[in-house]
C-alpha cells in the first residue's frame, strides 16, 4: 500500500473533510429503530423463532430474513453506530436490550410467526418507556429508603 500526504491527494481527488460522527446515546438508536419500523407499518417482519427454547451458547447467533432487526440493520446510521449484524445477540448489545425486552419484541411466542412493523415498533417504544419507569421506581424506592431512617432520627 502506498501512503501519500492529503497535499499529495488534492491533486488526484476531491479531498474533503468529514467530521466525527455524533454517538447516538441508546434511547436515541431505539427511537431510529421505532422511526424505521413506523415507516412502513403495514410491512410483514418475521420473528425470530421460540428464543426462550434455544440453547443459550447460540441464541446470540439467532436470525431471520426480514425481522425488525433486518430494518434495523439496513439503516446505514444504526449500521454506522456500530449495529454489527442483524443477528440476536448484535442487537441486544448494540440497542442494550435485556433478554425480556428482546423476548417481547423478537419472539414467535408473543407475536406469531409475523407481525407488523408497527406491532414491532408499539413494542421497541414500551420497552423504551419501561425502562424509564423502572428507573424512576427505583429512584423514589432508594430515596425513601434513605429518608424514613432520617425522619426517625429527627423525630426520635
Amino acid at each position: 500500500m502506498e501512503h501519500k500526504r492529503v497535499e499529495q491527494l488534492r491533486s488526484v481527488a476531491d479531498v474533503a473533510y468529514q467530521p466525527p460522527k455524533e454517538v447516538l446515546t441508546r434511547r436515541e438508536r431505539l427511537e431510529r429503530w421505532v422511526e424505521l419500523l413506523e415507516a412502513e407499518p403495514r410491512r410483514r417482519l418475521y420473528s425470530l423463532g421460540d428464543i426462550e427454547f434455544q440453547p443459550r451458547e447460540t441464541r446470540h447467533l439467532m436470525r431471520a430474513d426480514e425481522s425488525p432487526l433486518t430494518v434495523a440493520f439496513a439503516d446505514p446510521v444504526l449500521r454506522s453506530q456500530g449495529l454489527a449484524s442483524d443477528r440476536l445477540g448484535d442487537g441486544v448489545a448494540f440497542f442494550g436490550l435485556s433478554e425480556g425486552d428482546a423476548h417481547r419484541i423478537l419472539c414467535s411466542c408473543l407475536n406469531g410467526r409475523t407481525m407488523e412493523a408497527s406491532t414491532a415498533a408499539r413494542r421497541v417504544r414500551a420497552s423504551v418507556s419501561q425502562r424509564g419507569q423502572k428507573l424512576l421506581a427505583l429512584g423514589i424506592t432508594t430515596g425513601l429508603v434513605l429518608a424514613v431512617p432520617a425522619m426517625a432520627m429527627l423525630v426520635g
